[in-house]
């Protein structure tokens, strides 16, 4: 079975994510479950990143931090090989799907996704998952997108997701950018604020609000 959780802040979304996973049967405690920080560590600020961490904690599951910047195929099958659940952070989108596609975590989490790995995302770890980033620049990802062969996603869903709707902190963004840019014919988008996320089973998609689901 295929398990994906696509939220726009994992901070607010990891318990209701977990009891959807334990309703399936998954023991909580005995879950092995990466926290790959990789999209937030060339952010000055972090703190974010440890609200996250404590989303998961509150959630019953235990994590352990990694990044997958200058590792190589070999390196994540080692390290991430034996995992349950695989969760991708946020933080740059197009400085995580660089390093994915450098390190071959590309190929790597479609494998075990297929293998019935559960993957979780948080904004950039939910925005990489789609078909192509490209709809989702700004000029402080231009360095790194000038740095990647394309713009192509992890393409693990068919759709792209706009994390942190109705977020005053990420107005700017929206309206000088991802609007703009996502104002055509192409993919299917999917807007979700904070207290939302798409959980994917099978290629079947359902949006979940936690404060009315």
């Amino acid at each position: 079975m295929q398990q994906l959780y696509l939220a726009s802040s994992i901070e607010s979304s990891a318990g209701h994510i977990a009891k959807r996973i334990s309703l399936r049967g998954v023991s909580l405690q005995v879950l092995k479950a990466a926290f790959i920080y990789t999209a937030g560590e060339i952010e000055d600020d972090k703190r974010w990143i440890d609200a996250d961490r404590d989303g998961f904690k509150q959630a019953g599951i235990t994590i352990f931090d990694y990044t997958i910047t200058g590792k190589t195929a070999k390196d994540l099958e080692r390290d991430l090989g034996d995992c349950d659940l695989i969760h991708v952070n946020g933080g740059n989108a197009f400085y995580l799907l660089l390093q994915a596609k450098k390190s071959g975590f590309d190929k790597f989490i479609k494998k075990h996704i297929n293998k019935g790995v559960i993957y979780t995302g948080s904004s950039a770890g939910s925005m990489i998952a789609g078909p192509d980033i490209a709809i989702t620049w700004r000029p402080e990802n231009q360095p790194y997108a000038e740095a990647l062969p394309d713009t192509r996603g992890l393409n693990l869903v068919d759709l792209v997701i706009f994390p942190h709707w109705g977020s005053s902190r990420f107005k700017k963004i929206f309206f000088s950018y991802r609007l703009k840019n996502a104002y055509k014919k192409g993919h299917k988008i999917i807007l979700l604020n904070d207290d939302q996320y798409v959980a994917v089973t099978d290629g079947n998609y359902k949006i979940v609000d936690v404060t009315k689901d």
